[in-house]
Formats: C-alpha cells, structure tokens, sequence
C-alpha cells in the first residue's frame, strides 16, 4: 500500500524527491504520514481538498477489503 500512495502522490507534485511518506502498523489500523515539499502541499489536498479525500478513499476500500482501517495524515 505505501508503494502504491507514494506512485499516486510523486505523479501529483512538481518535486517527487521531496515525498516522504512513514507506514505505522498497528494492529488493526495503519497510519500513513504524508510529507510534501512546501510548494507542493496544495496539489496532493487539492481544490476543496478533493484530491486528499479521493485518495483517503481508495486507501480505505482498498484496506477494508483486507480487514484492516488506514488513516492517511498530510503533515507540513
């Protein structure tokens, strides 16, 4: 899954060097912790925060099919 959120997130930004996402495992929820570039935080929340609610979706029906709850945290 941190493959997967990492690919979707450097084809959003301008400076995919800049992307650092940290995987907690826990024992029934996964936090992602998503970090961009300053310049590049607008992008991955997007207008009205769409983008960042489309991929927390994806990242929810794709974990809810293995039994498990993630939670994808955008940090500055």
């Amino acid at each position: 899954m941190k493959e997967f959120i990492e690919t979707i997130v450097k084809a959003l930004v301008d400076n995919p060097d800049e992307v650092d996402l940290n995987e907690i495992q826990g024992e029934r929820t996964t936090v992602y912790e998503l970090r961009v570039g300053a310049g590049d935080i607008g992008k991955v929340i997007g207008k009205h925060g769409q983008t960042a609610k489309s991929i927390r979706i994806i990242i929810s029906a794709i974990s809810a099919k293995q039994g498990k709850r993630a939670v994808l945290e955008i940090l500055e």
